[in-house]
């Protein structure tokens, strides 16, 4: 019997071919997907459950978590938790953490938890949702990250800010405003994606380390260019709904050929991040991906020193202590 698999932002453009692979391609698996907003008000959903549906045999449940509250994150976890111990699913096989937010057109926006919305929602949460339920995990299993090119130190089409992560690791969730909104709002996006994957590393060290979970092999991914992301028309100033609508999506498979290989799909990345997910691509492998091919990060994220702060720091801000993680010898 094949374990449970959670994948976050289930309804977005990425996590619904995600979903439809896991359901078409690995039936023997539990699938719990989390959504935002779960009502039939929202059409992503709407869409969602409409591909769970093509499955009638499909072990799929959706479940309501908005990335943006911290105790909604600790609650949904300790649900699942709870539900693994009394059987209700099978244990965990993966954490896919795919939700995913940024804002183009404002300065930082602060949570209820007075954090930087798209830190929290990108990476805070997700280490709560991780750390908490990784004492759920079966013998063996996968979580998957996701980062982006963007995590890159390099100049991007996007912004002239680059990403960074500072002495003072706080300044990433009180960042000051800006009139180049576009520019900034990038940069934080692309500074939630360094972050994620500077902290990939400790995590799987600490797994490593431990006889109990050394078969949970973690994997982050950049998922290649997705030309057709309703992200670009989402929170973002019209000169990206233009660039979306003139030059991407119409010439998708020609920027492809003849300028950038990794710019494709929603669905082909969907299916690249089931097949990681159920340990199909790379089984047992560790690190950094770009698409399926194992790729160098920045060399900030390797950095030994900024990799303690960052993981210091995330446990903090993720409120994970000794006495809610599994994971004990990782919270000092």
């Amino acid at each position: 019997m094949g374990g449970t698999i959670i994948l976050t932002g289930a309804n977005g453009s990425l996590g619904i071919h995600a979903a439809e692979q896991l359901l078409k391609a690995h039936p023997e698996f539990t699938t719990i997907f989390t959504v935002r907003n779960d009502t039939d008000s929202d059409t992503n959903t709407q869409n969602l459950r409409k591909v769970i549906a093509r499955y009638p045999d499909a072990k799929a449940f959706i479940h309501q978590v908005d990335f943006a509250y911290l105790s909604a994150v600790h609650e949904f976890a300790s649900k699942i938790s709870s539900a693994i111990v009394a059987r209700e699913y099978p244990p965990l096989q993966s954490i896919i953490c795919n939700a995913a937010y940024w804002n183009l057109i404002l300065d930082s926006e602060l949570t209820i938890d007075g954090y930087d919305k798209t830190l929290q929602i990108n990476h805070i949460s997700h280490v709560a949702l991780v750390l908490r339920l990784i004492g759920s995990f079966a013998d063996e299993g996968r979580i998957v990250l996701l980062s982006s090119v963007g995590h890159y130190r390099k100049p991007n089409l996007m912004t002239s800010h680059l990403p960074e992560i500072p002495d003072n690791i706080g300044l990433l969730n009180h960042p000051p405003p800006d009139n180049d909104k576009k520019g900034r709002g990038f940069q934080r996006y692309a500074n939630s994606k360094l972050v994620i994957t500077t902290w990939m590393y400790p995590l799987d060290r600490y797994l490593q380390q431990n006889p109990k979970f050394k078969n949970i092999t973690v994997v982050t991914i950049n998922p290649g260019g997705l030309g057709d992301s309703r992200a670009f028309t989402t929170n973002t100033p019209s000169s990206v709904k233009l660039l979306q609508s003139l030059v991407m999506k119409p010439f998708m498979s020609v920027i492809n050929r003849l300028a950038d290989p990794t710019f494709r799909t929603s669905a082909e990345a969907g299916v690249d991040i089931a097949e990681l997910a159920v340990d199909k691509a790379h089984p047992g492998e560790h690190g950094y991906f770009t698409l399926l091919k194992k790729d160098e990060s920045d060399p900030v994220t390797m950095d030994q020193d900024i990799q303690r702060k960052v993981w210091q720091k995330s446990l903090e801000w993720a409120k994970i202590t000794k006495d809610n993680t599994a994971l004990k010898e990782a919270v000092e």
